[in-house]
């Protein structure tokens, strides 16, 4: 996959993920194996669904989803390679 990353994934943003035991910055996410990304989306994908989790920590609530998206998006690209 060619490695043009947007400006704005190129700022610093990042997201602790317990399911691959780091911190991601944005920009990283282009470089994940398929199911390093695959993990990513599911532990986003339950972040978000948890209102709970939305009021107590917003900023992680948000972050999450912004990673969620960018994840989907790469591997709708991959799948289209």
């Amino acid at each position: 996959m060619a490695r043009d990353i947007p400006a704005q994934e190129q700022t610093r943003k990042w997201f602790r993920s317990h399911l691959l035991g780091r911190e991601l910055e944005l920009q990283e996410l282009y470089d994940l194996a398929p199911g390093e990304l695959d993990l990513l989306m599911a532990e986003t994908a339950e972040i978000r669904s948890d209102l709970e989790n939305k009021a107590r920590s917003h900023g992680r609530w948000c972050t999450a989803g912004y990673v969620l998206q960018l994840a989907r998006i790469i591997d709708a690209r991959r799948d289209a390679e």
